[in-house]
């Protein structure tokens, strides 16, 4: 190797070092990449070339209008999370298997991947979780293991189950990794990989992991009915309230769900504008639901989400609606008239929402939260930039790609190396680190030898997640053991992973065998 090469290998071990060590991921990335650049400079090993294209690298980046869905499926999530629709819908579901032995479990892993879609943050899912379910699985019998590890495992829903932020900022790595390997590796072929592939590509294994998750809870519940019991419904509350509660605590987190999946799936919207519905919706959700008192403001609300729906059946009628055509068509002035005046109800209904959440400080609250959470995702990729750049600059990028290129076993040698350097990063570093600094290095080589793009970032998701919930480094574990009571043990918590990492590791064998299962969805939706 070149000294170069050495020096970009170093880079990146201090780079490693730092994150470990505990210091800023930004700030780490931007630091070390500054401190090795003057070091290449000094010895003759760098161009100060590589840097001054770094405002040209950084600008279109920051300002791709798909990044834009990061602070909007953010806002969403939080949305959700702190109007208390969660708490409700845990209830609901628990209530509804309430009589099945581990039931509960089952509910919770429902849940979880309900609030997976609507969140796509696994810390704060696994949380949400940890705090409103395990107080009431332990008091209802549950053992302490089987209670935590089904929480941690349906907290990591949020990596794989779209829309979720990993897949956004995945797939956006992975369409300019795709670019990268047609431009620098020969990957033949045209066209680019969008966030709306990786979702279509993800939904199928999340699906199956989820039905594993609640099959094995199942199965253990039938064969140890002490460790997960049934219970039971409470007689006193009349079938017709039951199924009302019900109802109105699952539809509408699951119809938000649906409406925003279903609209970028279908190419309706573009990822972007679907995260914008999905954060619209959940202000009419959280405003309804924290409205109580205000029957006013909760009739406005409702007017306006059926003016919501009444403007989309509208635009799917395919009629003609811009204002600068010269004739216009009866059923063209009658689409126009009805539009504006549905978009006047969604307007005031969204205003009186707002105006409510502003006044209970919720809205300060979310919007806090957001901003915290994306600013830390465009720090970090700023940080990963300039970490790429440098790394590139000393010949890095040709060199990761040599190593995979004469790794042992040809093409499937190198994938299954690169799972094992993701799967141990993941006990130290963030998913957003890895996807920023890992996936730009790494995917291009492997695309270039022919793998799927698609089925590639599905492989890293399902990777990562199994990682985040590994002991004893696994992210998820951390995040529950932080607000777990004290007879919820380590060990326990351990030991009852252990079966759901078993599950994990045969869905990446099932993908990374039957590629179909993450690809023929994207296929179908591009025919």
């Amino acid at each position: 190797m070149s000294p170069a090469e050495y020096l970009a290998l170093l880079m990146f071990a201090a780079a490693c070092a730092g994150l470990m060590a505990g210091y800023g991921v930004a700030f780490t990335l931007g630091g070390v990449s500054l401190i090795f650049a003057a070091l290449g400079v000094f010895t003759g090993q760098f161009e100060t070339s590589f840097l001054l294209a770094l405002p040209g690298r950084v600008f279109p980046l920051i300002t791709r209008d798909i990044l834009m869905a990061v602070p909007l499926f953010v806002f969403m999530g939080v949305m959700l999370e702190k109007s208390r629709i969660a708490e409700d819908l845990l209830e609901a579901m628990g209530d509804l298997f309430g009589n099945l032995r581990g039931g509960l479990g089952i509910s919770v892993v429902l849940v979880g991947a309900l609030l997976a879609a609507s969140t796509g943050i696994v810390g704060a899912t696994v949380v949400t979780m940890g705090l409103l379910s395990l107080p009431t699985m332990l008091k209802r019998g549950y053992a302490p293991s089987l209670a935590a590890s089904s929480i941690a495992a349906s907290g990591t829903l949020g990596q794989i189950i779209p829309p979720s932020i990993v897949l956004v900022i995945l797939g956006d790595q992975l369409s300019n990794a795709y670019q990268e390997a047609q431009r620098s590796h020969g990957l033949q072929g045209s066209g680019t990989i969008s966030v709306g592939d990786l979702f279509a590509g993800a939904l199928l294994p999340g699906l199956i992991l989820v039905g594993l998750y609640a099959l094995y809870i199942a199965v253990v519940a039938a064969l140890k009915p002490h460790i997960a019991p049934a219970s039971g419904w409470d007689k006193d509350v009349q079938m017709g309230k039951f199924i009302r509660r019900t109802l109105r605590a699952m539809l509408p987190p699951l119809l938000l769900i649906i409406a925003v999946l279903g609209s970028i799936l279908s190419g309706y919207a573009t990822p972007t504008r679907g995260a914008a519905l999905g954060a619209l919706g959940a202000i009419l959700l959280a405003g309804y639901k924290l409205s109580g008192d205000k029957p006013g403001v909760q009739k406005l609300i409702v007017l306006a989400t059926l003016g919501l729906g009444a403007l989309i059946i509208i635009d799917l009628s395919g009629i003609d609606m811009r204002f600068n055509q010269t004739g216009w068509a009866v059923s063209e002035r009658i689409a126009v008239t009805l539009a504006l005046a549905f978009s006047g109800l969604a307007i005031l209904g969204t205003g009186a929402a707002l105006a409510y959440l502003k006044n209970k400080g919720q809205l300060a609250d979310v919007s806090r939260s957001t901003m915290y959470i994306t600013s830390m995702v465009f720090v970090i990729l700023i940080g990963a930039t300039m970490f790429s750049l440098v790394f590139r600059g000393f010949g890095g990028d040709e060199l990761v790609a040599h190593m995979l290129a004469s790794a042992p076993g040809g093409p499937a040698g190198a994938l299954i190396l690169v799972m094992i350097v993701m799967f141990f990063l993941g006990f130290f570093l963030d998913f957003i680190e890895i996807t920023f600094v890992i996936v730009p290095l790494v995917a291009p080589p492997l695309m270039a030898m022919g793998m799927d793009p698609i089925w590639l970032g599905i492989l890293m998701a399902l990777n990562l997640q199994t990682s985040f919930l590994t002991p004893p480094f696994g992210f998820a574990l951390f995040y529950l053991r932080g607000v777990a009571p004290p007879e919820v043990t380590t060990t326990a918590l351990y030991k009852g992973i252990i079966p759901f990492i078993g599950i994990q590791i045969f869905v990446i064998l099932l993908v990374a065998f039957f590629p179909e299962i993450a690809t023929t969805l994207p296929k179908l939706m591009a025919g």
